[in-house]
């Protein structure tokens, strides 16, 4: 697979496609998300996409979604990646992106997914906070992180 190197807006169109990618990429790296669970989640993102003011996606060779990112006042609120496009740099173009052109500063990662919290890290985010329980109040631990200020000003 191939990612084309631009940010481009996420239309209504592309919403079948980037609720496929969140399923996808959750399916990949929640392993510790029931799958009940993921039956509730998967309309509640379909749900929230138009009302999201800020997304963007990276899109295949094919023209496809292969990874988006929302914001909303500031924070991140999702970024996932296709498993297929994972490792070629999609993560980090678009929350670059997220942190220049949409001004994200903040963001809440499952606790659970090591990798994410890694890469949060490894990006210049700092744990500012921990919950035991979701924004939806199942148990599953988030982390708040914080751009750190040494990120900011790079």
């Amino acid at each position: 697979m191939y990612i084309q190197p631009d940010i481009s807006p996420i239309q209504p169109e592309d919403f079948p496609r980037v609720v496929a990618v969140w399923e996808a990429s959750v399916r990949a790296t929640h392993h510790f998300v029931r799958e009940t669970d993921i039956e509730i989640f998967r309309p509640l993102v379909w749900e929230a996409l138009p009302h999201i003011p800020q997304l963007a996606c990276v899109r295949d060779d094919g023209g496809q979604v292969a990874g988006f990112v929302a914001v909303e006042e500031g924070k991140v609120e999702m970024l996932f990646i296709h498993p297929e496009a994972r490792g070629l740099g999609a993560g980090r173009q678009l929350l670059n992106y997220a942190i220049e052109i949409f001004h994200a500063n903040a963001l809440d990662v499952n606790e659970q997914n090591e990798q994410a919290v890694g890469f949060y890290l490894h990006m210049g985010f700092v744990v500012n906070g921990r919950s035991e329980l979701d924004g939806m109040g199942k148990p599953y631990p988030l982390l708040h992180l914080q751009l750190s200020d040494k990120a900011r000003s790079t």
